[in-house]
């Protein structure tokens, strides 16, 4: 079978006016993933991104530059929309700038948005779930037998959810575990879509580079 080797985006700018686009870290990370996956042979004859500034620049510190296809399916939920329905366009300071109160707030409003609430936000879960289904149709309907994805935390999440067969408050479980840089792979063909192997970081693995390990 083909494998499709979905990559997290490295390390954004969290707290910042921007937050898509690379942290000097990231570029640090996205430097030894591709080094990484050089080493260990496996080369890509498909490149398929979101269109997000982030994993775009992921791609390209990871030493690949020729022109990716792109499916705003593999795009992260608008996790500054769904905050702001949440808080009525008053999103508290700690949930915006500190980790942890982010990240548990965060988990919060997506059981939320997954049971139905959050009215009037840009997406609703079924349109996010739909479009990370056509985002997977896409990147395997191919002759490639290594296509290369680079993503966000919540479409590898949802991919590994759905490939599971899992409830969907799983989703976020797996969302909150994902890695910067991590390799999430699945094998498919026509009829099959399998995962083989989630977040990982082979990269990461020596003490001294342990420390560049993020989740944001």
């Amino acid at each position: 079978m083909a494998e499709l080797l979905v990559i997290r985006h490295a390390q954004a700018s969290f707290g910042a006016d921007n937050y898509d686009q690379l942290s000097d870290l990231g570029h640090q990370q996205s430097e030894l993933a591709g080094e990484a996956l050089r080493t260990s042979g496996w080369v890509p004859d498909r490149l398929v991104t979101g269109s997000l500034t982030r994993q775009h620049e992921t791609l390209a510190s990871m030493g690949f530059a020729e022109p990716p296809e792109q499916h705003a399916g593999l795009n992260e939920y608008d996790f500054h929309d769904l905050l702001s329905v949440r808080f009525q366009g008053n999103v508290p300071d700690p949930v915006r700038h500190d980790r942890k109160t982010h990240f548990r707030t965060l988990r919060e409003t997506i059981l939320e948005w997954q049971a139905g609430g959050l009215a009037g936000a840009r997406e609703s879960w079924k349109q996010f779930s739909d479009r990370v289904e056509n985002a997977r149709r896409f990147s395997t309907d191919t002759t490639a037998r290594r296509v290369l994805v680079i993503s966000s935390g919540g479409p590898i999440g949802e991919l590994v959810k759905a490939s599971l067969g899992a409830p969907d408050a799983q989703m976020m479980a797996l969302n909150l575990q994902v890695k910067n840089t991590s390799w999430t792979r699945f094998f498919f063909n026509a009829s099959t879509f399998l995962l083989h192997e989630f977040n990982a970081t082979p990269h990461f693995s020596t003490p001294d580079r342990a420390k560049m390990l993020t989740f944001s």
